[in-house]
């Protein structure tokens, strides 16, 4: 009697890979569109940590660093650095110095070498409740908090 080897075939492990590779480009669209909150709340994390690093950068280069807000694009760009783009079904708000609004859809807050800043805040929003990014102007601190109308 012949024993049967045990175990897979290399057909039968390219199929299950096929359909893991699948199902794992569908989750994150699916996740998204099943807890828009937590895509919200993970844009206004990287808005704040985009932020952070242009103070960072600022204090380190002994230079002034600003932030361009694209409100129509849904992006913000710190030179140097890739831009970040938010998702276009939040509402993006932008309250900064007057001397900072370029025009109606693009804004700077700006960083300078002592840590300060232009100051402003950032709303992102979706449903009537989001996060707002507020930058004091004194400290240049950024802090994350919840928003609802």
């Amino acid at each position: 009697m012949r024993r049967r080897a045990r175990g897979f075939t290399l057909v039968e492990l390219l199929v299950v890979m096929a359909i893991a590779a699948v199902v794992m480009t569908a989750v994150p669209t699916l996740f998204s569109a099943a807890f828009p909150g937590l895509e919200m709340k993970s844009a206004a994390r990287r808005t704040a940590a985009t932020l952070r690093l242009a103070r960072e950068s600022a204090i380190r280069r002994g230079e002034e660093t600003a932030v361009l807000v694209d409100l129509e694009h849904h992006r913000l760009t710190l030179a140097g650095y890739r831009a970040l783009s938010l998702p276009e079904r939040l509402s993006l708000r932008l309250e900064a110095a007057s001397s900072e609004l370029i025009d109606e859809q693009r804004g700077t807050i700006r960083f300078f070498p002592d840590g300060s800043s232009t100051g402003g805040r950032l709303v992102l929003a979706h449903g009537g409740h989001g996060y707002q990014i507020g930058v004091t102007w004194l400290t240049g601190r950024i802090e994350l908090d919840s928003w609802s109308e």
